[in-house]
């Protein structure tokens, strides 16, 4: 099957799907490379108790100009004047107070930044208290095994939605994110004309605009912000309003060996984040790679399942994912994904239920299953409606998450395997 009769999704939604916004929705072939240098022209990038919170902090960071980091190799020490500076850069996206000494401080007192700043906190107030708080006492049960043990999460076909796979897994040593999305570029502010700045604040508001305001996600409105700007500001802007400071950003590739590198032409592209949430002292860190997950893809790019082998017992998270491995075509990621995965979390639009081994994994029920959305209506699955009407100890769902967005309309699975 060709990657354009993939059905496209646009989703009636609230201010609840600001969580869905940057779920990649539609697998076409895959986005060019980066560009080797991002705008801040920094060098080519690269456990412990929940403190992750939907009420970011105000307290300023101080910053100055950035400094290059000298090598792509794991690191526990950074540089803190470049992470200030990456700090700063995510909360003036984040509409977040800076401190005055800021080389950004006088941003921050412009018209355009103080409105960019009230409508996120408006948005994110709202979503907070309705949605992510709840997901996160959910994860603090639900997941707390998971958790306790530091995972490495691997999240296919996720775009930039760094905040439901932290919300959920707040304790994940290491994150792995794949989309079509491109990497994108570090905005400069130091070096930006103010028309440059509003527009960078614009494109990245704009990710979230049309959810609030026409309550609805359009994919190709999310298409066409993502091609602008790629996936960067976004992850900026979701780790600064989780409470979390970036000590690195490295534009990274994976090797035709399936090893991640400096990037370089050829390479599968991506961005290695080194991240601190609030309160700890052990670095995190999150990769995101723009590529085709089709077999069609993953023939052309052999590497990327070699490099996902490589990844020690992932926990897998399926979000939104368009029921695409119910097609023959993405069978091989998603037999990836049953053959290195500890645990399975998703939601019906993930993995097909009749494709998890029963003997090979024991599956726990959430919520309710009231079959997908009328536009994927062809994905019923009578065996998951049965699973659900039999299994008299699946828990209830307060939140609403995937396509069936409504409280008490929604489902999960967590798959563990034996």
């Amino acid at each position: 099957m060709k990657n354009s009769f993939i059905p496209k999704l646009i989703t009636t939604v609230g201010l609840l799907s600001l969580l869905n916004a940057c779920t990649t929705t539609e697998q076409k072939s895959a986005t060019t490379s980066p560009s080797p240098t991002v705008a801040t022209s920094p060098a080519q990038t690269t456990t412990a108790t929940n403190t992750a919170s939907g009420a970011p902090t105000e307290s300023p960071v101080a910053t100055n100009s950035p400094a290059a980091s000298p090598s792509l190799e794991a690191k526990t020490d950074f540089d803190p004047t470049r992470a200030a500076h990456l700090t700063d850069t995510a909360r003036l996206l984040a509409g977040l107070k800076l401190d005055d000494k800021s080389s950004f401080a006088n941003v921050q007192k412009t018209n355009a930044w103080l409105n960019h700043r009230s409508f996120l906190n408006n948005s994110w107030s709202q979503l907070d208290s309705q949605q992510l708080s709840k997901v996160r006492k959910w994860g603090e049960t639900e997941l707390a095994s998971i958790n306790s043990s530091s995972p490495n999460v691997f999240y296919p076909f996720s775009g930039p939605d760094f905040l439901y796979a932290y919300s959920l897994f707040p304790n994940a040593k290491e994150i792995v994110m794949v989309g079509l999305e491109p990497v994108g570029k570090i905005p400069d502010f130091s070096e930006l004309s103010e028309l440059q700045r509003n527009q960078k604040l614009l494109e990245a508001r704009n990710s979230l605009y049309a959810i609030l305001k026409f309550s609805f996600f359009r994919t190709n409105d999310m298409k066409v912000d993502l091609a602008q700007q790629g996936v960067i500001p976004v992850l900026f802007l979701f780790m600064a309003r989780t409470n979390n400071k970036i000590l690195d950003a490295q534009y990274v590739g994976i090797n035709k060996e399936g090893q991640i590198e400096k990037f370089a032409k050829g390479m599968i592209p991506g961005v290695r984040i080194n991240f601190l949430p609030q309160g700890e002292t052990t670095p995190r860190t999150l990769y995101y790679f723009s590529t085709d997950l089709s077999n069609d893809g993953l023939a052309k790019n052999p590497a990327f399942a070699q490099y996902v082998k490589s990844i020690d017992k992932p926990v897998t998270y399926l979000k939104a994912a368009s029921y695409l491995m119910h097609y023959d075509n993405f069978s091989k990621v998603k037999n990836l994904i049953l053959a290195q995965s500890s645990h399975l979390l998703q939601d019906d639009s993930g993995m097909p239920l009749k494709s998890i081994p029963k003997d090979q994994w024991d599956l726990n029920f959430y919520g309710v299953y009231n079959g997908p959305i009328s536009l994927f209506s062809n994905f019923y699955q009578s065996d998951l409606k049965a699973a659900y009407s039999k299994d008299k100890d699946k828990k209830p769902l307060n939140f609403g998450i995937g396509y069936r967005f409504g409280v008490n309309d929604s489902n999960l699975m967590l798959a563990n395997r034996k």
